[in-house]
């Protein structure tokens, strides 16, 4: 039982390390206006991760993965906001099924895409303490959102072909 808590641990920091990765240097948008940001496809990992991983597992790699995008990359103002939401969005996954893509997932990326849409206007709204200006961060979270979940969506239907969640697990 210890190695298979140690194997998990080693996965969620490769998880981490992906997540921060494809964050911070894979293809990504700046946002102009409010307190700045960028639309990146990092979220499609997390989206993986939690259905790979059990709790806590999952939510730890996406807070630490993300966060350390944001702080890293210039923006550490967002690292605070960016630890919590990413570990909420990834709650409503589950990993307990022997497919990465279920219809469980498939909707839990659309909450968690509507969660990372909700934290950072409210979090944006309260940096620059104006909540009708912070609306004009929406379009792109939303696309951000879209974006990530169509990319999990269809890598996870590739790795489901091949069957990786049984050989991770």
């Amino acid at each position: 039982m210890k190695n298979k808590k140690l194997y998990k641990f080693v996965l969620s920091a490769a998880f981490a390390a992906i997540i921060f990765a494809a964050t911070a240097y894979l293809p990504r948008i700046p946002i102009f206006g409010g307190a700045g940001g960028y639309v990146h496809v990092g979220d499609a990992f997390i989206y993986l991760a939690a259905s790979l991983l059990p709790l806590p597992f999952a939510p730890l790699a996406a807070a630490i993965g993300g966060a350390l995008a944001d702080a890293l990359t210039g923006f550490m103002i967002w690292a605070p906001a960016t630890f919590i939401i990413k570990a909420l969005m990834a709650l409503p996954f589950s990993s307990a099924r022997q497919k990465i893509i279920t219809l469980r997932n498939a909707v839990a990326a659309t909450a968690s895409g509507l969660i990372c849409i909700a934290g950072y206007y409210l979090y944006e709204a309260a940096v620059i303490s104006n909540f009708t200006a912070a609306l004009a961060s929406i379009p792109f979270n939303a696309v951000q959102a879209v974006v990530s979940g169509a990319i999990y969506l269809v890598a996870g239907l590739a790795l489901d072909r091949i069957k990786l969640k049984s050989r991770v697990n």
